[in-house]
């Protein structure tokens, strides 16, 4: 029987993805890249946003619209947060909660869709890439004002740590050459008395991983002694440290546990360390209250920090949140000309990141190739970069002169 797997949202919903995939390739499913050729299609939803509900609902019922005999289910954080509701789109047959992820093959033959024959090495996936996501934790503690995230995936909870570096181990033994340590809230990394920090020193040490990447952090989670890990050239220099405003005005609205000074001085901590780095980050347009004035603060911030890449989001109320009783809500109209002047500002400076390096080589992971004989892969510090190569570069790490 085959199965099609589907994701939207953040690194750990990609994290929960990989390992649903190999759940049920371990249990004899054939896991497939698409719906018109699967018995049974699993969406991994996302709720951050209305927009990511509206996405949602729109792949489920494309997914029955293409595949009318296939088993539709929907799992992850919208269907944590409003099942009933999914359960009302035509073609959705289950909606899984979170806590159910684990019960997959089980659920699967109780709704009468049963596997041929186990495969005890998951390796017949075909999402299986060069690059693995491994959740090291779950759960949040801090209940920002925007942030729904909280409310769908419960209180903080960490791997354990001995867990975590066989994970590592084993996607080192099946081929991989980058594993992403993915979470909720990664720098609150803590089980019995081990750090992220220490955590890291323990991967370094326990395993050959190539690469090892984080997914993000927070300002007030940056350190001399984490950084200075990044001295060992396993771990990728690149960062993702969320902003979401320039105005302490703003972060104080939005609950944030940090200022701009803050946010600031943990910058300067990480380019001092390591120079080279890529840092990356998300930022809120049109939050309630959200002046010109401070919106202009936070184009600035943006424009002066440089930043690799910069994620923008419109806000989008939340049902639940705080911010959602907030007044001072801003009209979309302004929502989505800031959000179309922050989008121009990213797109500035992630080119004028890239052109810093014009003449450097770097490390690249090669991913694939494409129909026109064109390879595309990442630097370390994440530069998606591209090729034309003869060879099979599948899964290598070789150096690249970027011109």
């Amino acid at each position: 029987m085959k199965v099609a797997l589907d994701t939207l949202g953040c690194k750990l919903n990609q994290a929960e993805t990989e390992l649903m995939a190999r759940q049920l390739a371990e249990a004899g499913y054939e896991v497939v890249p698409q719906v018109d050729r699967a018995d049974v299609y699993i969406l991994n939803t996302c709720t951050v946003t209305h927009t990511a509900d509206a996405k949602a609902r729109h792949r489920l019922r494309m997914a029955h619209h293409r595949n009318p005999g296939a088993l539709v289910i929907a799992t992850g954080c919208y269907a944590q947060r409003e099942p009933d509701m999914l359960r009302r789109i035509e073609g959705v047959n289950l909606v899984i909660s979170h806590d159910e992820k684990p019960e997959l093959p089980r659920l699967l033959k109780k709704a009468g869709v049963h596997p041929m024959a186990a495969d005890s090495t998951g390796n017949s996936s075909p999402l299986l890439r060069t690059r693995a996501f491994v959740k090291i934790q779950d759960g949040c503690n801090s209940y920002c004002a925007y942030c729904i995230v909280p409310l769908v995936r419960g209180r903080e909870k960490s791997m354990p740590a001995t867990q975590i570096v066989a994970e590592v181990g084993q996607r080192v033994s099946a081929g991989y050459r980058e594993v992403v340590l993915t979470g909720t809230k990664v720098g609150s990394y803590q089980d019995n008395g081990t750090s992220l920090r220490e955590l890291l020193v323990r991967i370094l040490a326990e395993t050959d991983i190539p690469r090892l990447r984080l997914s993000s952090l927070q300002p007030q989670e940056i350190s001399p002694e984490l950084v200075r890990l990044w001295r060992n050239e396993r771990l990728c220099p690149h960062f993702h440290l969320s902003l979401q405003s320039g105005a302490d005005p703003v972060l104080q609205r939005m609950e944030r546990r940090y200022s701009v000074t803050d946010y600031q001085n943990a910058l300067s901590l990480i380019r001092g360390l390591v120079p080279e780095t890529a840092v990356t980050t998300d930022v809120i347009v049109g939050f309630p209250g959200e002046t010109a004035e401070e919106f202009q603060e936070s184009c600035k911030m943006c424009r002066d920090l440089e930043f690799a890449r910069i994620h923008v989001f419109p806000y989008s109320p939340r049902p639940g949140t705080s911010a959602a009783r907030l007044p001072g809500r801003i009209s979309e109209k302004v929502i989505k000309e800031r959000n179309q002047q922050m989008l121009a500002l990213a797109g500035e400076s992630a080119r004028s990141f890239k052109q810093r390096f014009i003449g450097q080589t770097r490390p690249v992971l090669w991913e694939r190739q494409d129909s026109q004989g064109v390879w595309s892969g990442l630097t370390d510090n994440y530069i998606p970069v591209q090729t034309r190569s003869s060879d099979d570069l599948t899964n290598r790490i070789l150096p690249l002169k970027i011109d």
